[in-house]
């Protein structure tokens, strides 16, 4: 029976990169991962300059690393087993760690990161592979191993490991500032949240309900596609904002064919005001280049007039096939294209403008007290927890 894994070794991604910052990133990681592996109550974390160690302590291996596959800021994982710094122990435990009885090809991979150890990394794989070709009926193969035994061998401990994870990347949520981040029921702002937690951005998120004319179901969708990213990060504040009046007024106000524009103009203040509150230094949304009629150039320029915050738009030179394809890699897609819709589309003029003058909107707007209403759907606002799991939902009174 093959040795049971009692570690797992983490390795860095781009944080390995950051020099000074380095410290405070790891520090990141590391509360990353334990608040993500908060219900595996048996482990035990340790951190180094250059890898982090997971101490299973009996808990189940698979379901941790299947957390660890959402954790941002690793770029790779492996299950390990410690031993000794010697080489009998080295031998016994890459052997125990194989199942020999089915023949397979294999390559040993030593790394000799402590150099007063007596035996070079070249000698370390000729002994363990000699033990493992007289034990088996296994055969080497350099180039296209069925499996790779790693053996790491550090001044107090020897690890050996024999499979590497892919880990997701990018930076730990949390070392690149916070943003507000609009998400609607689409398919595009959910991928363009994922893509500001993998940059370190922690996020918040608003959504805009216009109720009657929205449904429960709509914010409940928007709610699920929280949920699904919220694992991202550990947990995400929705903040579910009532859009009813404010966009009723602009209606009554506004030609139709600039409805949409002065829409998003007034979006932009509500979470320009959001993002004071909350103090996040940007507001990202799920915008691409002419994809529709209110993302051509001339319209986001419009939108961007309202506010001195940075509008990050993730999702921006992508097309739809690739925002797709990044929708279903994380799950979002199925839930994504549900029929309920929101206050972007059922108020979506016929002939909405693609290339809106500032001054216009401005005579638009001049044509009722806007402020007011923002003010208003920043108050009335109603802020609400969403954790990985579907029973953890809750609101909170912040305002």
């Amino acid at each position: 029976m093959a040795y049971q894994y009692d570690h797992i070794l983490i390795r860095y991604g781009e944080l390995s990169l950051k020099g000074k910052n380095r410290n405070s990133f790891i520090k990141q990681l590391l509360s990353n991962v334990k608040k993500a592996l908060k219900g595996f109550e048996g482990l035990e974390y340790e951190k180094s300059h250059d890898r982090m160690y997971i101490y299973l302590h009996g808990e189940n291996a698979d379901e941790v690393c299947e957390i660890l596959k959402k954790v941002f800021g690793i770029s790779s994982f492996s299950l390990a087993i410690k031993t000794k710094p010697d080489m009998d122990a080295i031998i016994q435990a890459c052997k125990e760690s194989l199942d020999l009885s089915h023949p397979k090809t294999f390559k040993v991979a030593a790394r000799r990161n402590d150099k007063t150890f007596p035996i070079i990394s070249d000698q370390i794989n000729r002994l363990v592979a000699t033990e493992i070709l007289k034990n088996s009926d296994w055969k080497v193969d350099v180039k296209h191993p069925d499996t790779k035994i790693v053996v790491e061998v550090h001044a107090d401990a020897a690890y050996i490991m024999t499979d590497r994870i892919p880990g997701a990347g990018g930076y730990p949520v949390g070392v690149g500032g916070k943003a507000i981040v609009l998400l609607s029921g689409g398919i595009d702002s959910p991928v363009a949240s994922y893509l500001m937690m993998k940059r370190g951005v922690h996020i918040e998120c608003i959504h805009f309900a216009a109720p009657p004319y929205t449904s429960q179901n709509a914010q409940d969708k928007v709610m699920e596609l929280a949920r699904l990213i919220s694992c991202y990060q550990g947990d995400i504040l929705v903040h579910v904002i009532p859009f009813t009046d404010l966009q009723l007024a602009i209606y009554q106000n506004a030609d139709e064919s600039y409805a949409i524009t002065l829409m998003r103009r007034m979006m932009m203040r509500v979470a320009t005001k959001m993002a004071e509150k909350r103090h996040a230094q940007a507001i990202a949304t799920g915008e691409s280049i002419g994809q529709v009629a209110s993302q051509t150039l001339e319209s986001m320029e419009a939108i961007n007039a309202v506010t001195n915050k940075p509008i990050i738009r993730p999702v921006v030179c992508m097309d739809k096939v690739e925002i797709i394809d990044l929708s279903k890699k994380i799950h979002t897609y199925d839930t994504s294209i549900l029929p309920y819709e929101d206050c972007c589309t059922i108020f979506t003029p016929k002939n909405p403008i693609t290339k809106p003058k500032i001054e216009r909107c401005l005579r638009y707007e001049a044509r009722f007290d806007y402020e007011k209403l923002v003010d208003r759907c920043v108050e009335d606002a109603v802020s609400i927890w969403v954790h990985p799991t579907t029973d953890q939902s809750e609101e909170e009174d912040l305002f």
